[in-house]
């Protein structure tokens, strides 16, 4: 990696990189440290000001505040310009029947004309839903709030590209996950497995049983797709105790689990999911040693109750927390007091993260700025420090997908990986410095709209208030290097730094 030395710049960030890491002690974090420590990991980096402020306000308190969103308030001009996103306020049916198959041409319509149609729906919806959570990610003082959004959206992935989620999967995050994200984990499951974009995503809106009266045309079938990545990806993990026997019981329990097409094609407001009686596969099912009589409904929700108190879904969900929150090499005892706290609390997501924010762990010198920033979290993390405004999301979701991880781009259910061995080598360095460099004068294409023209003059980032920013993420010889070199590249040397890369 070191021998990719293309600029001066880029020998001193990659000399940085290659060196070895300051060796762990056991010295306690000060309270700056502490102060950029919550900063890292509860929220998306320190914006101007956010390391003072929480030092001055405690770090528990500053904990306890962000386990409580609902005690945040949304500053008024960002709860305006939410507000603001027409398509993002559309309901379900809305979005379908305005931009979807029933605004589509008829079938005499050229394929040109077709595709002109589902340029509409991308030209209108995808920047919105784009421009909510970035504008939400960088600048809503509910932080952990977004880092939790992000994480269970990961959790739950679906792929904004498959045909109509394109046009649900803001609502998907807007009224499922976001609000449900530091709630009951049983609620959140049931309200996923309730919604058209995972119904859709994952086929089991197509879903019937063998040989039920509804088992007609694109509905003949049972699809075992949902029911394999509920088990697999969302509870139990993939080592959980379940067999494929299980997967076809599941897929059974939730035939019949549908979307109301034709109430979204009135456009009713309340056109959501729809249980669908002669779709569904009334025999009695052996699922995970229980035997499964026949309720309808009722049958998908007590696999849901029954998947969601599992033990190893304890474990599963407490190991995906502590490697998001702690390290990439998850401690097994902090695991297990996770998955403890999990099942005592019945799947409180809050009980849970007030665990981990309280272990040593956490606050262990061993895992402070050890973490290797996805792009996700490093673009949204230079936007804060930079103070740079969103005001075209285009750029942002361009750069994202340069970086190998597009927003709501993810193929497969499994979601993004977090670790530093998924993102870090030294094109992704390159492209890293590339795209901070373009932040540093102030004329970034981010901060106007679309096809205007650059200011002619614009106010540049401040090195010096970015190194205050930053507060003791630099070195005090990270700070000589950044402040005798030429002053074009201090705040590429900054937001491009190994310290920066890591949180």
């Amino acid at each position: 990696m070191c021998a990719v030395t293309k600029s001066t710049m880029m020998g001193l960030l990659l000399a940085g990189i290659c060196l070895p890491w300051q060796a762990a002690d056991a010295q306690a974090l000060t309270p700056a440290e502490q102060a950029l420590h919550v900063l890292n990991r509860l929220a998306y980096g320190p914006r101007p000001g956010d390391i003072e402020a929480v030092e001055k306000e405690g770090v528990k308190q500053y904990i306890d505040e962000q386990l409580h969103p609902e005690r945040i308030v949304i500053p008024a001009d960002l709860q305006s310009r939410l507000d603001g996103l027409n398509t993002y306020q559309l309901s379900i049916s809305q979005l379908y029947s305005q931009y979807g198959p029933p605004s589509f041409p008829p079938n005499s319509a050229t394929p040109e004309e077709k595709n002109a149609a589902r340029r509409r729906a991308a030209d209108d919806i995808t920047p919105q839903t784009h421009l909510a959570r970035l504008w939400q990610a960088t600048e809503s003082p509910r932080q952990l709030q977004e880092v939790m959004t992000e994480f269970w959206f990961n959790h739950f992935n679906i792929f904004e590209g498959k045909d109509w989620d394109r046009y649900w999967i803001g609502d998907y995050e807007k009224n499922v996950i976001r609000p449900k994200a530091l709630g009951n984990f049983r609620q959140l499951l049931g309200a996923v497995a309730h919604h058209p974009a995972m119904l859709y995503y994952l086929d089991n809106w197509l879903s019937s049983g063998f040989n039920t009266p509804g088992a007609k045309g694109r509905y003949k079938g049972l699809n075992e797709n949902y029911a394999r990545e509920i088990m697999e990806l969302h509870t139990l993990g993939v080592n959980g105790g379940y067999n494929q026997a299980d997967v076809i019981a599941l897929a059974r329990i939730l035939s019949g689990w549908t979307i109301d097409i034709r109430d979204m094609k009135e456009g009713s407001d309340s056109a959501n999911f729809v249980f669908n009686p002669k779709r569904h596969d009334n025999g009695v099912k052996q699922f995970l040693g229980q035997t499964i009589q026949p309720a309808g409904q009722q049958e998908g929700e007590h696999a849901l109750d029954v998947l969601a108190r599992h033990p190893a879904t304890a474990h599963f969900v407490a190991t995906k927390l502590v490697e998001y929150f702690v390290a990439d090499e998850p401690d097994p005892a902090l695991v297990n007091q996770l998955a403890q706290r999990f099942m005592a609390s019945n799947g409180d997501i809050k009980a849970v993260l007030q665990v981990l924010f309280d272990s040593p762990q956490f606050w262990s010198r061993k895992n402070y700025q050890s973490q290797f920033k996805t792009p996700y979290q490093y673009v949204v993390s230079s936007l804060r420090a930079s103070a740079t405004p969103i005001v075209n999301p285009k750029p942002v979701s361009g750069v994202l997908n340069q970086f190998g991880m597009p927003l709501y781009g993810w193929l497969t259910p499994e979601g993004y990986k977090y670790s530093q061995q998924a993102w870090l080598n030294p094109d992704a360095l390159l492209r890293r410095i590339n795209f901070v460099n373009g932040l540093s004068n102030g004329k970034s294409p981010i901060a106007r709209a679309e096809k205007a023209p650059p200011p002619a003059t614009a106010e540049a980032v401040d090195p010096l208030r970015l190194i205050q920013t930053l507060g003791p993420m630099l070195s005090q010889s990270d700070v000589n290097t950044i402040t005798t070199s030429p002053a074009n590249l201090q705040v590429g040397l900054i937001l491009g730094s190994p310290a920066f890369m890591k949180r």
